[in-house]
Order: structure tokens, then sequence, then C-alpha cells
């Protein structure tokens, strides 16, 4: 089916303050999700486009990273504040290209404003240290200074707060950004540009580089871009992070994920089967910590698959705008891909407990639909369990023990979240020290830290060794100096070819 298109927006690039289509001829169609309309064609850039936001946010480095803390911090506040104040604005972005429900994307927005309230602290966050007479007259301090250009490639999933993971703390800390958003979502990306430019950011400091594997490499081999903040796929992250680092660059490159929540005997299955709808079916999946694979321990299993099973009877599928609990795939070309691991399941012998591969929907007929799934009676050798589906399939995989979901999750070459519910303190107490994975959750379905933590998964779920946002973002996107300094009086020091020496 060809997609119907309406009136067309071009959706260009931003660099130095202001928005500008670029010189390629390459576009890419934007669509709404519910409807199947284009409703955009976004600029993909060819190099020199790539060279022309890389060269203007390099030419804002110096005037930025030379502005002081106090007033980086003011600008900071203000875009807080005209964030807070507009959050539907861009919501209403988010779900017209993603297809993510309003409240979902107004969520999206608010989680990646914590991370722009973190980086209002960048004074404190920044302060060095310093040890006086460390030898006789001699004073040593540390300090943090930013790197340069940085960049940004976000995924289409969360085009608001993927990228307000990284760009805060990077501005805060003195650093100039080019952004390359996802070309399935792109104008999200455009919005937080004039929100920046409006709270007073200089002209340069944040811009926007659309397009597809050529703006990709250009960032990656550009020796002025300083460091590649990266999350998708764990094929594209080991590609983002091996072509990076091979340039230089620090690399944060997160990757995929087939997050796990075990479920034991003791626990609230009530509370349970509320947690695995929310965390298997938000977003129609379509999360990086979204729940797969629900591991049922022991007995439990046929009444949780019940509990489940009657709760996503409950959920209504639709237009994101239309009241609706669960939106559409992002593009048709990803529904499809979905509904063929639910074909292949049921072909390697999994129950289709719920099938939603033709939905009752609330939207337009020509909307990429698949409504909420559960298989059960899911081995590890299955498709349907082995690979990262990202979207609204859940399954449920049955073991006898702790010690067969521990070794379950532990196999699994993924390592990003995973969550137990128990009653039991001494077996979540051993959980979290032997589960093998980034983010856990006890009882808490979706264990996504706050600000002042970090986010950042083991395993093939993480390409370099940091995190992103909290105290290790700002050690991201800053590198240290340390100094030495000997203030003596007007007497000569006398030659000495030996090396220093503390005394």
């Amino acid at each position: 089916m060809t997609a119907t298109i309406s009136k067309v927006t071009t959706i260009g690039h931003w660099a130095g303050g202001k928005s500008f289509p670029g010189s390629s001829q390459r576009t890419a169609p934007v669509t709404n999700p519910a409807t199947g309309v284009v409703t955009g064609e976004v600029a993909l850039a060819d190099v020199d486009d790539a060279r022309a936001v890389i060269d203007a946010a390099a030419a804002a480095f110096p005037a930025w990273r030379d502005t002081s803390l106090a007033k980086r911090s003011q600008i900071l506040f203000a875009f807080r504040e005209l964030l807070n104040a507009r959050k539907d604005e861009i919501a209403a972005i988010i779900t017209s290209e993603h297809g993510k429900v309003l409240s979902d994307a107004a969520g999206e927005v608010s989680r990646g404003q914590e991370v722009v309230e973190f980086a209002c602290g960048i004074p404190h966050l920044l302060k060095g240290g310093m040890t006086e007479n460390a030898s006789t007259n001699v004073d040593v301090a540390s300090i943090r200074q930013p790197l340069g250009v940085v960049g940004i490639i976000s995924p289409f999933n969360f085009p608001a707060m993927v990228p307000m993971w990284f760009f805060p703390i990077a501005i805060a800390a003195g650093n100039t950004v080019v952004l390359k958003p996802s070309e399935k979502d792109p104008s999200a990306a455009l919005w937080i540009a004039a929100l920046w430019k409006e709270a007073g950011l200089p002209d340069g400091v944040f811009n926007v580089l659309q397009g597809d594997k050529v703006a990709v490499d250009e960032l990656l081999t550009n020796k002025t871009v300083k460091s590649i903040s990266f999350v998708g796929s764990t094929p594209i992250a080991e590609y983002v992070y091996a072509t990076g680092t091979a340039h230089g660059k620090r690399v944060q490159a997160l990757g995929g994920a087939k997050n796990h929540a075990v479920i034991l005997p003791d626990a609230d299955l009530d509370l349970a089967a509320d947690a695995m709808i929310n965390a298997g079916f938000g977003s129609a999946g379509e999360r990086c910590m979204a729940i797969s694979a629900a591991v049922a321990v022991g007995p439990v299993a046929d009444e949780l698959v019940a509990k489940i099973k009657e709760r996503a009877a409950t959920l209504k599928t639709g237009d994101g705008t239309r009241n609706s609990d669960m939106g559409p795939l992002v593009t048709k070309a990803h529904r499809d891909k979905v509904a063929s691991y639910i074909d292949a399941g049921e072909a390697d012998g999994a129950t289709v407990v719920v099938d939603g591969r033709n939905p009752q929907v609330d939207g337009e007929a020509d909307g990429f639909w698949l409504g909420p799934t559960l298989l059960d009676n899911v081995t590890p050798e299955m498709s349907v369990y082995t690979d990262e589906i990202f979207g609204p399939v859940l399954s449920v995989v049955r073991v006898d023990t702790y010690d067969d979901a521990l070794e379950l999750i532990n196999n699994n070459p993924y390592g990003n979240g995973t969550a137990i519910f128990t009653n039991d303190g001494g077996a979540a107490r051993r959980f979290q020290n032997e589960v093998e994975v980034g983010m856990i959750g006890i009882n808490v379905p979706i264990p996504v830290p706050t600000a002042y933590y970090s986010f950042g998964g083991w395993k093939a779920s993480l390409f370099g060794d940091t995190h992103a946002h909290g105290t290790e973002g700002v050690h991201f996107f800053t590198r240290g100096k340390v100094v030495t300094t000997r203030w003596l009086d007007p007497s000569h020091g006398g030659i000495n070819l030996g090396f220093p020496q503390n005394a």
C-alpha cells in the first residue's frame, strides 16, 4: 500500500542559530504512523552539509568555552523554564511523527527535563580540587575543561528524552553540540533548537544535522568532533564505537536490549501482571527498557499468564491523540517485521495467548497497527526470545527455580535492564548482586535511573566504559588538567637536571 501524501513540509538542518535546507538533493519521507500519511520530507545531508553544521559548532566553541559558569547556568535555567511551560508542544510533535500516545510523549519530555535540571547545577559538578603546599611552596590543582564539538546520534523511539540525556550536560560543561536525530521523527530536534535560541543560547552552540549514514560517518571521522554519544541497535552501536575510537574520539555507544522480569513464587501477582502490561506494551514496546521476557518461576506461570491476558484485553490501541493506551508502530516496515516474529513464535511452538496481528483500533485504516501480544511457553531457542523485537510482544518463559532464571539472564548477550518481583528481601538482594545487567528494578518494571545516577547497560548493551547522564556524563563531556604551581622568592632556584622530587 502506498502512503497518502498530504501537505508536506520540508525539514532541514539547524546551524549557527537558524535553519537551512542544505545542498543535498536527497530526502526521506516522514510519516504520521497513525494515519499512514506522509507529512514531511527530511533533508538527508551530504558531506558538505555535515561539515557546514560541524564548522558552525566549531566556530562557536571558543566563546562558549570561555563563558562563565554563572552565565551558562542562567541559560540552562531559562531553557528549563521554557521547556516546562511548553512541553505540550513538543509532545504533540513526537506523537505526530513517532506515534506514541500524548501522555507517553509528555512523560518522555519530563524525564529528559530531569537531566536539564541536573545540568543547571553545573558549577558544583565542575568543581575541581586543590592541595596547598603539596611540596614545599608548591600547590597542585585539578580542573575539568570541555572537549569541544561533541556529536549526539539519537534513535527514533525517544526523539526528545535520549538527546536530553546528553546535550544539557555537554552544553553546561562548555561544549558545542551537533545532534543527528533519527530521520523517522526529526522535527522535535528543530523545536528544541529554536527553544535554546529563545533561552539565550549563543548561535552555534546547539546544532541539528539531519541525515542517514552519510551524516553519521562524517561525525565519526571528522577530526573536529571530539566525542560521540549514541543510542541504537547493538550492531550499529558496535560500528559507531569501532569507527569513532579508531578516529581518536571518546565514544559512549548504548546498544540493544532483551530485558527480563523474574517473577518469583512469593510475588504479588497482581502487581507483577500490572507491571508486565506497563513495561511490555507502553509505547508499543518501542523502548530499550521494555520488558520483553517475563520469566515465571515455579508454579506461578498459569496464574500470571491469566492475569496478563485479562489486563491486555482492556487496552485500547489507536491514534495517540484519541486517549488511547497504545499507539501504532513507527513505520509500516517495522510493524510488518514485528508481526513476523509473532508468526515465527507460533510456528516454533509458542502459545499465542493474546494475538495483536489484527487489532481493533481507534484510528485510520492505513495506520501501522499492531495490538498487544502475549506468547506463552517460549523457549530460549526461539527467535521471539533471542532477538530484540522492539514491539508490543511479551514472551513468557517458564523455569523451575531462581537459579534457572538467573542463568537465563546471565547467559543472554544483552545486559541493559532487568527486574525481579518478590516479597523476599534476601532473594532481591541476591539478585541485584548476582545478575549481570546494568540497571535493575526490584518490584520496579522499568528501572530507568534518575538524572543524577547514570543510565547504561552491560555486555552487548554498551560499547565504551561511560554511561549516560549523572556524574559519568559530566566526566564524559570534560577532560582533566592538573596544574602544579610554585611561586618563589626573588632568589634563583639553581640548576638541577634531576627528575623533580617532592620534598
